[in-house]
């Protein structure tokens, strides 16, 4: 059985640089805060703990005074900051700059359709971090939409600023950019005052098509997430669409033998917020298991 790990699958960019931040301070440091975890996967936030890095929650980091707090690549609401201010708290920023600039291009959408007595929608699963950020940009007066249903907080004869999740599905994105479309000429809005802004990462929406490719290759397909992520959620349906023989697990734990009966290879691929030891530890397992059904 030939066991190949995804060369393209693993961290992104931003979560990368979050988890080298988060190292390089523990270097020096016994203890690092973290708001909420620094990535969607169990295992290495475990590891991280290991090293010292606590995940707080909101509630404690109001209690929280002259320390270090690490800010995860999902970035952060202007109150977070404004509360590090009033405790004395030193921020080690990790927002990815992506996220950051979508900030900026949400503030800046907010304070302009404000003035035209428009509506800021965005595309992503409410309570996310990113999302929460994302909304703070408009004093969290944003519409989250997630499903068709959610479209009927839209008042569809005002005018409507469409933003995406960064992480979030690009299939997914324009068919909620067509039912908005679609809703305003129901409604005869001005279809002119729509403005559908395509925020998703490249980074993640690549992945599609190059995972598309990589599950058509094996006959048996292990994705790799932990189950808090989105990103891992949407990937793995793109996944999960071409190759029926693929197999959602959190760890090598959740491998069954009768996954791979008859199977002469097998792919492991994962989310943007899966570490790349943890593919590699999964595939040797794959490779014991092979030894058990030749």
């Amino acid at each position: 059985m030939n066991v190949t790990i995804d060369k393209n699958s693993g961290y992104c960019f931003g979560v990368e640089f979050a988890i080298q931040m988060a190292e390089d301070e523990l270097e020096h440091e016994e203890t690092l805060y973290c708001l909420g975890d620094i990535v969607h996967n169990r295992m290495e936030v475990e590891r991280l703990h290991g090293l010292g890095l606590r995940i707080i929650d909101r509630e404690q980091l109001a209690e929280l005074h002259d320390c270090k707090v690490l800010i995860r690549a999902h970035g952060e609401p202007p109150e977070t900051y404004e509360l590090a201010l009033r405790n004395n708290l030193e921020l080690i920023d990790a927002s990815c700059p992506v996220v950051l600039k979508l900030q900026n291009r949400v503030k800046h959408a907010y304070d302009t359709s404000t003035r035209q007595n428009g509506q800021i929608v965005i595309y992503g699963q409410p309570g996310h971090a990113e999302v929460t950020g994302l909304t703070g940009q408009t004093g969290n007066r944003a519409i989250i939409v997630m499903t068709e249903p959610d479209l009927d907080q839209i008042d569809f004869t005002r005018p409507v600023t469409l933003f995406s999740q960064t992480t979030k599905s690009t299939a997914g994105f324009y068919r909620m950019k067509q039912l908005i479309e679609e809703r305003i000429a129901a409604a005869k809005g001005e279809i002119a005052s729509f403005d559908a802004n395509d925020s998703i990462c490249r980074q993640v929406s690549n992945r599609e098509p190059a995972l598309r490719k990589f599950a058509e290759l094996h006959d048996v397909v292990i994705f790799v997430s932990g189950r808090k992520s989105s990103n891992g959620k949407a990937l793995f349906s793109v996944v999960n669409q071409t190759n029926a023989r693929s197999y959602f697990i959190e760890n090598e734990q959740e491998l069954q033998t009768e996954w791979f009966l008859g199977a002469q290879s097998v792919g492991i691929c994962g989310a943007t917020s899966t570490p790349m030891w943890l593919m590699q530890r999964v595939a040797d397992h794959i490779e014991q298991v092979a030894l058990e059904v030749a």
